[in-house]
């Protein structure tokens, strides 16, 4: 038996004018995260600090540059298929322009709202950390 996959991952919580970036998948590899809605980010790479994969994720997969502030709340998350440690980062923009690469939406909305949308689990046990 192979040994499960273990990802560290970066997340953008932009916020700008009291509203939160959220943008969704469109279908992937796995049941359980297509089409669901996450915050914007991706995977740390060897010799990148969080702060430098995130902002790198964000120019990549968004055109969209932002700046990475303090860390708001770090989980670790068994899905079925590997396990991901995920940190959120409280980003700022001067802008709401951005171009999708890697998602087939986005939406800004309130932190009352974001309870509204089809998230994966794992962003959605951060937004409940985070609300606490």
């Amino acid at each position: 038996m192979s040994e499960r996959r273990h990802y560290h991952v970066v997340a953008a919580v932009v916020e700008v004018d009291g509203r939160v970036l959220c943008v969704q998948h469109g279908v992937t590899r796995y049941a359980y995260t297509s089409n669901r809605w996450e915050f914007p980010g991706g995977k740390i790479e060897d010799g990148e600090t969080p702060q430098q994969a995130l902002h790198r994720e964000m120019l990549e997969e968004m055109d969209y540059d932002v700046r990475v502030g303090e860390c708001l709340a770090t989980i670790t998350h068994d899905y079925l298929d590997f396990t991901i440690t995920l940190a959120a980062y409280h980003c700022t923009a001067t802008s709401t322009q951005f171009i999708l690469r890697e998602h087939i939406n986005a939406c800004w909305l309130p932190w009352s709202q974001l309870a509204t949308l089809d998230w994966c689990e794992a962003d959605r046990r951060l937004i409940n950390l985070m609300q606490q």
